[in-house]
């Protein structure tokens, strides 16, 4: 199985930072998630990054000019600082989508996560 570390050297460009920055901070808000990448195909054979705790927290998929973080129950969280600008009108799920520059709230960042991690374990 690939693993997220050879994600981010194969992108070797700004997605790659933004996507080694990204999983930094889930690591840091909780130390305990599980690291995998699922759904390798053809037009992706390296897969899709993705974090679970007590099922799937969000994934990092990489596109030409972003870097889309989906949290599977999105929907159900409190995005107060409102991160999330992409997939609004899905049922469940919300994004974040990043582009190059994009500068994003750690902190915020990282209480979605916990939030997320949270919502799974109850």
């Amino acid at each position: 199985m690939t693993s997220i570390d050879e994600i981010i050297a194969a992108l070797g460009d700004w997605r790659g930072d933004m996507l080694a920055h990204i999983r930094g901070l889930i690591l840091e808000a909780e130390p305990n998630v599980v690291e995998e990448t699922k759904w390798q195909k053809a037009t992706n054979p390296l897969g899709v990054p993705t974090w679970s705790l007590d099922g799937l927290i969000c994934t990092g998929e990489t596109y030409k000019d972003k870097v889309k973080l989906t949290f599977v129950k999105g929907a159900s969280l409190d995005d107060a600082d409102e991160l999330f600008n992409a997939s609004q009108t899905a049922g469940v799920r919300r994004a974040i989508d990043l582009h190059e520059g994009d500068k994003i709230n750690a902190t915020a960042f990282q209480e979605l996560v916990r939030a997320a991690a949270a919502l799974n374990a109850s």
